[in-house]
């Protein structure tokens, strides 16, 4: 016994190894305290969308700035080269305002639009019904064509549009003469306020069915097949069907569609400007012609600016109106 305790006493003391945790923490790599967060909260995506807010800022922000400091001051050809503009507060504004002419050209505006919204949504609805029953042939033809139409600039079209009614030269009065039509023989239709409105407003429209088109024809493929052949076995007629199904399925597209329309129909100046100039007379000239020709024929850019930002007001209180009737609809539907 004594030996044996002898020998137990000198073995070296050894420490038990510890048992290894295997759980989720121990998997976990070891993380420093102070760190950089991989989680995007850093500069760098600040840094990368600079540049764009840098340019929208200027392209944008700093023209409309511009715009309304312009407006409150007597700012013409001389301010123009030799700088130091005057101060002269809502004179621009009472200006235009007591101007006739100005409210005329208000007027016009509207009309304008109206007549141009109207036929872009009416035409634009009957062509996307009209894809929508289409073939896969026919279907591919005429979203071609209308992909087409919209990719053609803005300039080109005009010209193409300022030939076909071309007095001496234009296809529309050559056909009209072998219709027999006579008194179209070599007839000015730019001479004509009503034959120049109506000419733009035919150009305006060719170029904005297009997109209204193939949007509301997107819009109309997400209505369930099912709810059309309930309402046909039900006997419902196709007005009613659209009434009842179609239209309160694709209107809040329907409804953007109608406000870009409205905006850009709003502000249209390229196919009236490269056209008529606002001509003949003021038959054809509307809040954005009627503020280029203030800044550039009279070299009044304080009238020009004034004029510009009226226009967005007015669009803007347009728009305004809409967008509460159309969230007032949507409460009272839900």
């Amino acid at each position: 016994m004594p030996a044996t305790h002898e020998r137990t006493a000198n073995r070296p003391l050894t420490t038990r190894p510890k048992r290894r945790s295997t759980g989720p923490a121990a998997r976990e790599p070891h993380r420093p305290r102070h760190t950089r967060r991989a989680d995007g909260r850093g500069p760098w995506p600040y840094l990368l969308i600079a540049p764009a807010v840098l340019g929208m800022l200027y392209l944008l922000v700093y023209p409309l700035a511009r715009t309304v400091l312009i407006s409150f001051q007597d700012f013409g050809l001389r301010e123009l080269i030799l700088g130091d503009p005057k101060f002269v507060g809502f004179d621009n504004y009472r200006t235009l305002l007591s101007d006739p002419r100005f409210w005329e050209v208000v007027g016009r505006t509207f009309f304008f639009m109206a007549v141009n919204v109207v036929l872009i949504m009416t035409l634009s609805t009957l062509v996307a019904l009209m894809i929508e029953r289409l073939g896969r042939f026919g279907r591919t033809a005429v979203l071609s064509a209308l992909v087409l139409t919209w990719a053609m600039p803005v300039i080109a079209a005009t010209t193409v549009f300022q030939w076909l009614f071309h007095s001496e030269f234009g296809i529309v009065n050559w056909a009209l003469k072998e219709l027999g039509f006579s008194s179209f023989d070599r007839y000015p239709w730019f001479a004509h306020g009503p034959a120049a409105f109506t000419i733009l407003v035919v150009l305006v429209v060719w170029q904005s069915v297009p997109f209204a088109a193939i949007t509301l024809y997107s819009a109309l493929t997400t209505v369930p097949t099912e709810l059309y052949e309930s309402a046909r076995l039900d006997g419902a007629s196709g007005p009613r069907i659209f009434r009842s199904i179609t239209f309160p399925v694709v209107r809040p597209i329907f409804m953007l569609v109608l406000s870009l329309e409205v905006i850009w129909t709003f502000k249209a100046f390229v196919q009236i400007w490269v056209t008529t100039n606002g001509g003949p007379g003021d038959a054809t000239t509307i809040l954005p012609v009627y503020a280029v020709q203030m800044a550039l024929s009279s070299q009044r850019y304080d009238l020009g600016s004034a004029a510009s930002l009226i226009t967005v007001l007015l669009m803007s209180g347009v728009l305004v109106l809409y967008f509460r009737q159309m969230f007032r609809q949507e409460d009272e539907a839900s």
